[in-house]
């Protein structure tokens, strides 16, 4: 058995009751289950239909996403989210070279890094590079001025951990910035990289090992054989390259708003919902919601 379920955006609710129910009937659905008045719908599906990813392609261009996985197991017990452009709006490093001068510079590096175009290590040390002698001050400005959460992030953990769900941040951005996101949305760890500094300053250098991914490949492993959990368990959520690994062990991995060659590579794709879309898809209601 198999779950569909139809989202789309939050600040614009805009899911069409005779959409949901031409699919129902063209697919032999079970009965609807609107999670969230014309934002969430879900209904019970026999087998996988052939046509998923043609109705798919259809359905995004009216601004929804369309999403069908297996109905068991569907609420996960563990959490294992990226930081930058998911947990958070921004990439930390792009903010932080921003300030440094070298914003443009950087940020080209980033989004070729994140489409999976150049060696995640060799990128990771150009843009540190770039950063030498930034004094590190400027890593608590870039927090207080410069990051804004993901809109959905504190009422998804909120409500997971209600639950009981474990919850983990795994970056291949830095600890300065995991530590504070971590701390503020309630990830019970984090993991991420770490700058060199000496005398106040970035000496240009990356803390060794680099995190890249298959360290967030080791994390999923390490952390559900700690808590005597299976992959299947966990539900994953990034956005670039890196995280592809990740996704795809996951029980559950999110392709959220995504590089287009990440997202191709995934089953589970949201391009319009925000981070409540995660508990939609493991069958929560919005009445079912924790507070932040």
């Amino acid at each position: 058995m198999f779950v569909c379920t139809l989202l789309t955006s939050p600040s614009k609710p805009s899911l069409d009751l005779a959409l949901v129910e031409s699919l129902r009937n063209a697919w032999g659905g079970g009965d609807a289950q609107w999670l969230a008045v014309d934002e969430a719908v879900a209904f019970s599906l026999n087998v996988m239909p052939d046509n998923r990813w043609e109705v798919w392609a259809d359905v995004q261009k009216l601004g929804v996403d369309l999403v069908i996985t297996p109905l068991a197991g569907r609420r996960k017990a563990m959490l294992l989210a990226d930081m930058d452009s998911t947990m958070i709006q921004q990439e930390c490093i792009d903010e932080l070279a921003d300030v440094a001068g070298v914003g443009d510079r950087v940020k080209s590096i980033t989004a070729r890094a994140m489409n999976g175009e150049l060696n995640f290590e060799a990128a990771l040390r150009e843009r540190v590079g770039l950063l030498k002698d930034l004094p590190e001050s400027v890593i608590s400005e870039v927090l207080a001025t410069r990051i804004t959460y993901m809109p959905g992030g504190a009422v998804l953990l909120a409500t997971m951990k209600r639950d009981g769900a474990y919850a983990a941040l795994v970056s291949g951005g830095f600890t300065a910035f995991t530590s504070a996101v971590a701390g503020h949305l309630g990830f019970d760890e984090n993991r991420a990289n770490t700058f060199i500094v000496e005398d106040g300053v970035l000496t240009g250098d990356v803390g060794m090992p680099i995190l890249g991914q298959q360290a967030k490949v080791d994390a999923l492993e390490e952390i559900t054989t700690r808590l005597g959990l299976e992959p299947s368990q966990v539900l994953a959520v990034g956005d670039g390259a890196n995280d592809l690994g990740m996704l795809g062990r996951a029980g559950m991995g999110v392709a959220l708003h995504a590089k287009p060659s990440v997202a191709a590579q995934c089953d589970v794709r949201v391009n319009f919902g925000d981070l409540t879309a995660l508990l939609y898809l493991q069958g929560y209601a919005k009445s079912e919601f924790a507070s932040a």
